[in-house]
């Protein structure tokens, strides 16, 4: 595979992972502040989705183009951009994870008090507190990460 191909393959895989990362989280934070039972099901459930079909294919992606990149360039894992990257690709990684087990467990919570016409339960709303500082925290580290990507320090 060419370099031009592979960087581009990395920074649309970047692209899609972030856009889509903070074009649900917008969603759900929206839907949320509604606070309407149908709305925060669809934005849960639809981003739920996106999680699986485009971020996590796009996290995958990303880590194996980003090495192939490093071995194509010249770069080393020692660099300390490079390092920084890393450990932020992973820190995302943290924050992502217990977000999209929040996420399904607010998409559950949605439905069943759609299905009874019951209230959310208390525990939806502080999953949602949780899930917004998971994402306050990941959302400048993606930030950061494309910046180094450009830059290269």
């Amino acid at each position: 595979m060419s370099y031009i191909i592979l960087k581009w393959v990395h920074v649309l895989s970047a692209t899609i992972l972030f856009g889509t990362g903070v074009g649900g989280a917008f969603y759900v934070f929206a839907a949320n502040r509604e606070k309407n039972v149908a709305g925060i099901y669809f934005a849960t459930s639809h981003v739920v989705i996106a999680d699986w079909l485009f971020i996590a294919p796009a996290v995958v992606i990303q880590f194996i183009t980003g090495v192939w990149l490093l071995y194509l360039t010249g770069y080393s894992l020692s660099d300390v951009w490079v390092r920084w990257g890393v450990a932020l690709y992973f820190f995302v990684g943290v924050c992502w994870l217990p977000a999209v087990w929040m996420q399904i467990k607010m998409r559950d919570m949605a439905k069943a008090a759609l299905k009874t016409g019951a209230p959310l339960p208390e525990y939806y709303w502080r999953l949602d507190r949780w899930w917004i500082v998971a994402g306050s925290l990941a959302f400048p580290a993606m930030v950061v990460i494309f910046y180094l990507m450009v830059a290269k320090p």
